[in-house]
């Protein structure tokens, strides 16, 4: 069964923020790597996390995808 428009938008989002957040995740540890070893720790920290939340966002457009979240219409 093919998404409807709000939840293809739906996946779009997600997708996208999966991708700024793994971009981010990159940034923060390449910006680590310049730092000691205490910042790159705590750096690395924050990088989980944020794989953490992209790959939660991934699922929830696999979700979205099988049609198990759906958007509904504003009222």
């Amino acid at each position: 069964m093919p998404l409807t428009k709000p939840n293809q938008q739906l996946r779009r989002d997600l997708k996208d923020a999966e991708f700024a957040l793994e971009s981010a995740a990159l940034e923060i540890f390449h910006k680590a790597q310049a730092g000691s070893d205490a910042e790159f720790l705590e750096a690395m920290k924050q990088v989980g996390k944020l794989h953490e939340l992209a790959d939660r966002l991934v699922g929830y457009g696999e979700e979205v995808k099988a049609g198990r979240i759906e958007r509904q219409k504003a009222k």
